[in-house]
């Protein structure tokens, strides 16, 4: 019970904390002792030091000695690197769910996200575009069924977020993206499992090189 109540802790201050980093409410170079940030989140130290060890094994934070934790910034060479393996591992992921022709209501999920990206795009709310993206892809993760894949993608994603974020607003309306997973689901529904790659792999492309574009254009070394 108290091992039980212990990793709740844990779990907990984890999510707090990446919440903070994904957002920018921790920026890159933000830095604090252990102490201070037990504060910050009205916790006692031990469960705020083992969530840091698993941000630091994540990549999101560096553990200094005697001087606590600091928020890593994410640079263009890192972005380029994580959107190569994804366009990896998503695409075949995707296209072993298409395989197996996914059920209208394992399908829902996804469905109900590329609806709300298209009605956010028809608002301009680029916020709640964002959060549908999201969304879609995690669903997929979790519909292809592989656990160890959906963990070690959920970690590049949580390292790209703020990239994203920061430069969600200095590209264009997200149009073709938005044509892109309604064009990936159909090719789910459709069981179309050479499509269905093909698409995502110009997707993950097409995002890779936009973004590290504005990277170049506006100089952002890292974020």
């Amino acid at each position: 019970m108290a091992e039980a109540a212990k990793s709740s802790r844990v779990d907990d201050a984890y999510e707090r904390l990446k919440y903070e980093i994904r957002t920018n409410r921790m920026p890159p170079g933000y830095q604090a002792p252990e102490p201070e940030i037990a504060l910050r989140l009205g916790m006692s130290r031990t469960p705020v030091r083992e969530a840091l060890i698993r941000l630091e094994a994540e990549g999101l934070v560096e553990l200094i000695p005697r001087r606590g934790a600091r928020v890593l910034p994410i640079q263009a060479d890192d972005m380029r690197e994580i959107y190569e393996i994804l366009t990896a591992l998503e695409p075949d992921a995707a296209a072993r769910l298409a395989d197996r022709r996914p059920s209208d209501a394992e399908l829902a999920p996804l469905e109900q996200a590329t609806r709300d990206m298209e009605t956010a795009l028809e608002s301009e709310d680029l916020d709640t575009w964002a959060e549908a993206d999201d969304r879609f892809h995690v669903a997929l993760l979790d519909l292809q069924g592989n656990r160890r894949l959906k963990s070690f993608v959920m970690s590049l994603y949580d390292q790209a977020h703020r990239a994203r974020i920061v430069t969600l607003r200095m590209r264009g309306a997200p149009q073709k993206s938005t044509e892109e997973h309604r064009e990936i689901l159909e090719h789910l529904r459709k069981g179309d499992a050479k499509a269905t790659r093909r698409v995502f792999k110009e997707h993950r492309r097409r995002a890779a090189d936009e973004l590290l574009n504005i990277l170049e254009k506006y100089r952002l070394g890292q974020l």
